[in-house]
């Protein structure tokens, strides 16, 4: 039977729950950011879909262009370790959108990367932060897969460096980490060869789900829809699954439904897989407008105790024009105007 309402929003009982629904006061610029990724590492296959170590070499081949990509040790970078990547190419494109000077070295607060990408605080948490440092920094590539006007085919890693600051004490708790991406990564986005993921990327359970979205994100974007061959859908997520299996993975997101932006039909007949836009993309895409809604009035006394000497009115027109320049809808306007005001005066003292 064919549903009368096609339109019904994502099912998010298949989703991992939001971990920080009100976000630290602190990070609500960061976490209300919009997630960017660089198309390459979209379209193919650079990370291991599985929890379990990869350590052998992989080859990937289609239409001319190739990859190689060769592991350390401790594995192959997995798509849960692009997380930080996520991070920092969404932190530097929010700085070139506001003009600012960027470089290929990022400083990050662990804590606000945690919380960014919807995972736990607690110490195991850090611990795996810093192995997934070590696999992406140990991860070796060749390709010819050109970013921006430059094709790299020596071998790179998708970081070349990190630095990691940790606070003594019995905790020993994780501070900050200082990346450096490598010259592929930082071409890419330079060239603003990226795109912008829905927040709920982060909330995917699957490895697979994670890949199947980016695919999707890639090749269908704001089409009304894509088709590709299970055989090609395959080769493309570069799943290590058999065929058998892969399948049966495709028609359950297809039946549960649940993934950001599309939806998944699969013909068994035919052996295709469809995506079938959502509506949601131009929402997700970027945005020049600024937030018009009213904030509480009685914001404002709060406003003038953070900041004072400010005209409260000139703060919120600032704050109004920064939120229409980084595309930012927030899920808290008083508390984020607050932390606006806050940062505002911090850097700036008395007028």
């Amino acid at each position: 039977m064919v549903s009368e309402t096609p339109n019904l929003p994502v099912v998010h009982e298949a989703l991992l729950p939001e971990r920080h629904p009100q976000h630290d006061l602190f990070i609500c610029d960061v976490a209300d950011a919009v997630l960017k990724d660089v198309m390459p590492q979209m379209e193919h296959p650079f990370y291991s879909l599985s929890k379990k170590p990869e350590t052998s070499v992989r080859r990937y081949e289609h239409n001319g262009q190739w990859l190689e990509i060769t592991p350390s040790v401790k594995g192959l970078a997995t798509i849960y370790d692009k997380d930080i990547l996520i991070y920092c190419i969404s932190q530097i494109m929010a700085k070139i959108k506001a003009g600012e000077k960027v470089s290929q070295r990022v400083r990050i607060s662990s804590r606000d990367l945690l919380i960014f990408t919807n995972r736990g605080t607690a110490g195991k948490d850090y611990k795996a932060l810093i192995e997934a440092l070590d696999r992406l920094e140990g991860t070796r590539i060749r390709t010819n897969i050109v970013t921006g006007d430059e094709e790299q085919v020596d071998g790179f890693g998708l970081i070349d460096a990190s630095s990691i600051r940790r606070k003594l004490g019995l905790d020993g708790r994780l501070l900050h980490c200082e990346i450096k991406l490598s010259d592929w990564v930082f071409n890419a986005i330079k060239s603003n060869d990226v795109l912008t993921l829905h927040r709920d990327y982060f909330r995917l359970r699957k490895p697979l789900e994670r890949r199947v979205y980016e695919l999707a994100r890639k090749h269908c974007g704001q089409q009304a829809t894509w088709k590709a061959s299970l055989e090609i859908l395959l080769k493309k997520s570069g799943s290590q699954s058999p065929e058998k299996l892969f399948r049966q993975m495709i028609k359950n997101l297809a039946a549960s439904d649940h993934l950001p932006d599309y939806r998944v039909e699969f013909d068994p007949q035919k052996d295709m897989v469809t995506f079938i836009n959502r509506g949601t993309m131009k929402a997700a895409e970027p945005v020049a407008e600024a937030w018009m809604g009213a904030l509480d009035p009685d914001i404002y006394g709060d406003a003038r105790n953070i900041a004072p000497g400010w005209d409260v009115h000139h703060l919120e027109r600032e704050w109004r024009m920064w939120l229409g320049d980084n595309e930012i809808a927030p899920k808290n306007p008083e508390r984020h105007f607050i932390k606006f005001c806050e940062t505002w005066f911090a850097k700036r003292g008395q007028p």
